[in-house]
């Protein structure tokens, strides 16, 4: 059985001027997509989005309940990988192999997630990974299909085939 991670972000909360993109809504969509679309770079699958209840400190005495839109996302372990540390924590930097040879540097291919409004004009403009699988999606787990049908409804429609109904 695989095994996962999930990660939680929070949902954007304002939209994001690009090219073309005119209405609010528009540019709140473009929010999305481009985190989406960064997350599914990184190897995250989106799987919904959640508004859940924060309780949070109000004044010096109170506190008051404050709803929070996330974004749920999660990934697949190998098997014997191990659960990632936070982002906080510093990462030696792997030494080189011994095979090892130095040559000349390559330039690597400039690339934006598509309709990010802070990529340089010379970017090529890429989907990230898994995006088409992602705009497939409804967001929901299938968890059991069901396939054929039920006693029941088999027993009902026998029912009315027998005119008694």
């Amino acid at each position: 059985m695989p095994a996962y991670e999930y990660k939680v972000v929070p949902a954007p909360a304002k939209g994001t001027k690009a090219k073309g993109v005119k209405t609010p809504e528009a540019r709140f969509a473009n929010s999305i997509e481009i985190l989406l679309n960064e997350m599914a770079a990184e190897g995250w699958e989106f799987q919904r989005a959640e508004l859940l209840p924060s309780e949070e400190r109000s004044g010096m005495m109170g506190s008051a309940t404050n709803w929070r839109n996330v974004m749920v996302f999660r990934r697949s372990l190998a098997e014997d990988q191990p659960i990632s540390e936070p982002e906080t924590s510093r990462k030696e930097p792997a030494a080189p192999s011994p095979d090892f040879r130095h040559s000349e540097p390559q330039t690597p291919r400039l690339t934006a997630a598509a309709g990010d409004p802070e990529a340089p004009p010379e970017a090529e403009q890429v989907p990230g990974p898994g995006a088409a699988k992602m705009q497939a999606d409804d967001g929901v787990e299938e968890l059991s299909p069901v396939s054929g049908i039920t006693a029941a409804l088999k027993q009902r429609a026998a029912q009315k085939g027998d005119g008694g109904d």
